[in-house]
């Protein structure tokens, strides 16, 4: 039997008296470990389940369809912990792009850029990943696709004078936003994280007053491996929104709620496909639909 099947079983009669019935409370119980199973996390799938529990006796829901959309209700609402949109409100704005190695960040910032310029922004991508053998030809290769401009240097260059070029560079042409890529930090590495905050610092000293996001790049499919990896990053460079990409990839994208309600960082964009316009915006109530 399968669990809405379940659930619908459970609920054709009555559970709104006394007390909650043994198979109730077994409904519960699947419940919470099936939002486990999909990364929700502990905290989280214990709270949504009282939650709904809660809801369904002060509001008398029951049946299939209503106690799925109270549910997603629930979870949407947890996902609500700040503006899913970019804050590009500057010119130029940059958005600074971090994450591990094999995430996707080089490609979701060719896929970003790709949609800024067809709103009718002019982009400059900078190649900041100077560590990672030939990062920067495939940025290079992806400003081609989306016909953007770019600042590069050679391989072993300091990152932070490619972000300083690329900074002059922006006020100089009237760029609108700046991209800049950065190498694949694994977390356990401290001296990576250092060059991190000083890319930061080089924003905050070269354009205080311009528009700062901070975009951590996760793979749906590390699960809580993801969580663990945005709380390091987040420590160090102060994340303003989350990419999740490979979405497709995974039955376990729970992860997004639960990264939410640790960090209290919003879900900017999500990445469905490897089509460069299958970047798309985050839909907190499409999500839960997919995911419940």
């Amino acid at each position: 039997m399968g669990f809405w099947e379940k659930l619908k079983k459970i609920y054709m009669g009555d559970v709104f008296g006394a007390a909650i019935s043994e198979a109730d409370e077994a409904f519960f119980d699947d419940l919470e470990e099936m939002l486990i199973l999909a990364d929700v996390g502990l905290t989280t799938a214990t709270e949504a389940v009282q939650e709904l529990r809660t809801r369904m006796i002060e509001d008398k829901i029951s049946g299939q369809e209503p106690v799925k959309a109270c549910l997603r209700e629930i979870l949407a609402e947890r996902l609500n912990v700040g503006d899913t949109r970019l804050n590009l409100s500057t010119k130029p704005s940059v958005v600074l792009v971090v994450g591990v190695n094999g995430v996707g960040k080089t490609t979701s910032i060719g896929k970003m850029a790709n949609a800024m310029r067809l709103e009718g922004k002019r982009v400059l991508l900078c190649a900041s990943d100077t560590f990672r053998a030939a990062a920067a030809d495939q940025l290079e290769i992806w400003a081609n696709r989306a016909r953007c401009e770019i600042v590069r240097q050679k391989e072993g260059a300091d990152p932070g004078a490619v972000l300083f070029d690329a900074l002059q560079a922006a006020r100089a042409r009237s760029v609108d936003v700046v991209l800049c890529d950065t190498a694949g930090r694994l977390h356990n590495k401290a001296n990576l994280m250092a060059e991190l905050a000083k890319l930061r610092k080089i924003i905050d000293r070269e354009m205080p007053e311009a528009a700062l996001e901070i975009l951590l790049v996760l793979d749906a499919t590390t699960g809580q491996n993801g969580l663990i990896q945005a709380k390091q990053f987040q420590e160090i460079s102060g994340c303003t929104g989350i990419v999740l990409t490979k979405l497709d990839g995974t039955a376990k994208g729970g992860i997004v709620i639960a990264i939410a309600q640790e960090l209290q960082v919003p879900v900017k964009f999500v990445g469905l496909g490897e089509d460069i316009k299958d970047l798309q915006p985050f839909d907190a109530k499409a999500y839960v639909e997919a995911l419940i």
